[in-house]
């Protein structure tokens, strides 16, 4: 993480690491740990190829040490959809997607990162 926040573009940007408390979270991975997320932030539109590229560098160089998974609240809209989705809900992205079905056929609610009817 330090060699490579080294070469971050932006002053912007950061790194943060979150403790996670096992069964008092509300995502399905209930054992304790830590999330690890990457806000990287810039001002200057010329430097969005530069910033894209550096974060998917690094989040791709993080890869080796990070768990399965991911924390739906932290997911873009160009985070690789529906397999990135799912794999925030974990194994009850199945079950989720027929209470979807039941109580949400028409996709009303669809403006976070959604799960298909």
């Amino acid at each position: 993480m330090i060699e490579r926040f080294a070469g971050c573009p932006s002053p912007q940007t950061a790194f943060v690491i979150e403790h996670v408390h096992g069964a008092a979270t509300a995502i399905p991975f209930r054992e304790a740990g830590y999330n690890f997320l990457v806000t990287a932030q810039w001002s200057d539109p010329a430097a969005s190829d530069e910033n894209v590229a550096w974060t998917r560098e690094v989040y791709g160089a993080m890869q080796p040490f990070l768990r399965p998974g991911a924390y739906v609240n932290y997911l873009a809209d160009d985070d690789g959809g529906t397999d990135r989705i799912r794999a925030a809900y974990g194994p009850n992205y199945d079950r989720l997607v027929e209470v979807k079905r039941t109580w949400d056929p028409d996709n009303l609610f669809r403006l976070n990162q959604d799960i298909s009817p």
